[in-house]
C-alpha cells in the first residue's frame, strides 16, 4: 500500500516549508503530485526522499540548478560519477574562497573595533572614521 503524505504532512515530515515546495513543483525540482478526489495533492515516499535530497542539497548551500543537476545525474545510468564529484569540487572551492572572504572581513573588523573604545564623543569614534576614510578611497 502506498503512503500519501498531504502537503502539510510533508512540511513537517521533511523540515520544508509548505510555500517551498510549491516552489520546487513550480519550477520543476519536485514532479506534482497525484490529486485526491477532493483535488488535495497527495504526496508519496519518492516525493518526500526528493525532497530530502534537495533540502540536503541547500543545507550544502548548492544552488537550485546545482541540484537539479544533481537530481539529473543521479537519475542517469553513467559510467561513473565523475560529474558529480566535478561538482562538489567546484563548489567547495567557491565555499573556501567564500570563507577566505570571510577571515579578511572579520580581520578588519577585528582591527578597526580595537582602535574603539567607546568612550569617544561619536564625532571623534575610530569605526566611524574608518568606515568614512574607506569610502572616500
Amino acid at each position: 500500500m502506498v503512503e500519501h503524505l498531504s502537503i502539510g504532512e510533508l512540511a513537517k515530515k521533511s523540515g520544508v516549508k509548505v510555500v517551498t515546495i510549491r516552489y520546487y513543483e513550480q519550477i520543476g525540482l519536485l514532479p506534482a503530485p497525484a490529486r485526491t478526489e477532493a483535488n488535495y495533492r497527495a504526496y508519496n515516499r519518492e516525493h518526500a526522499s526528493r525532497l530530502g535530497f534537495i533540502r540536503r542539497g541547500r543545507d550544502l548551500g548548492f544552488t537550485l540548478d546545482q541540484v537539479r543537476g544533481l537530481l539529473r545525474l543521479s537519475s542517469e545510468d553513467a559510467p561513473s560519477c565523475e560529474e558529480v564529484c566535478c561538482l562538489a569540487a567546484t563548489h567547495l572551492q567557491s565555499i573556501e574562497e567564500k570563507i577566505a572572504d570571510l577571515e579578511r572581513l572579520a580581520a578588519e573588523l577585528r582591527r578597526i573595533s580595537a582602535s574603539c573604545s567607546g568612550c569617544l564623543p561619536m564625532s571623534e569614534c575610530r569605526i566611524i572614521e574608518a568606515l568614512t576614510q574607506d569610502a572616500r578611497t
